[in-house]
């Protein structure tokens, strides 16, 4: 398998507060990958830097095999990488359809779109139904089927994807982790970070535990949930 993302002792500083420390992992391409860890371990902050919306302090962050450490965010997207962002940050003045096609500015050929468009209403019907309906009157779920449909318009070859159920309802739990599954099984690389341990592991082929911006566990994803550590911290009731 050849790795898609590489990320090679990447170190991350606020003020003087270092929230990575070195880290280093990869994600093969056809792989979900998940990133687990207690709130402030620093998983948000690995995402947003290896998609460019924070600067490291050091390291390096590979995809496709060339370096994009210091590379602009929107430049990414262009290369096929997409980003989930935690909190859905959709653009709640403007209609479904309107956040979609935001997702489809680096794209060019209006048949790809519409074909893209009509790929996504298949995975989030819901969407097609509201797709005239105000973003910001969404509910919490919906908002995050069009967080994700909204980064599938550019046609990604990899997405990351920022704690997609945080805040969520156990059903919509279900059916955003059951939509992971189909966007993966479309031929999308999965970088999956969430706090849903046991939802994460068991969709995940491999996974990492971040504790205080340092990789201490790493693994199949089956292993590490029978790993005792992990199970301690991250899956008791």
């Amino acid at each position: 398998m050849s790795a898609i993302l590489e990320v090679e002792n990447l170190e991350l500083c606020y003020g003087v507060i270092q929230a990575l420390k070195g880290i280093s992992f990869h994600v093969n391409r056809g792989e979900i990958v998940s990133l687990i860890g207690a709130n402030g371990a620093g998983k948000t902050s690995t995402l947003q830097t290896i998609t460019g919306l924070i600067p490291s302090r050091g390291g390096r962050v590979l995809y496709k095999g060339k370096e994009i450490t210091r590379a602009p965010g929107y430049t990414l997207v262009r290369q096929g990488l997409a980003h989930v962002p935690e909190g859905r940050r959709v653009f709640s003045s403007l209609s479904v359809y309107q956040n979609l096609m935001l997702g489809a500015y680096t794209r060019k050929k209006k048949s790809e779109i519409e074909e893209s468009l009509s790929m996504i209403y298949q995975h989030f019907p819901r969407l097609l139904e509201r797709k005239q309906q105000m973003a910001g009157t969404l509910s919490g779920g919906e908002q995050q089927m069009l967080a994700m449909g909204r980064a599938l318009m550019s046609k990604p070859e990899m997405l990351v994807m920022d704690e997609p159920s945080m805040g969520l309802s156990p059903i919509y739990v279900n059916e955003i982790f059951s939509i992971i599954e189909k966007i993966h099984a479309s031929g999308v690389t999965v970088l999956l970070v969430e706090q849903n341990a046991a939802k994460a592991l068991s969709i995940a082929d491999r996974a990492y535990v971040l504790e205080t911006g340092r990789i201490t566990i790493e693994g199949k994803a089956s292993e590490l949930l029978r790993d005792e550590r992990v199970k301690a911290a991250y899956l008791s009731e």
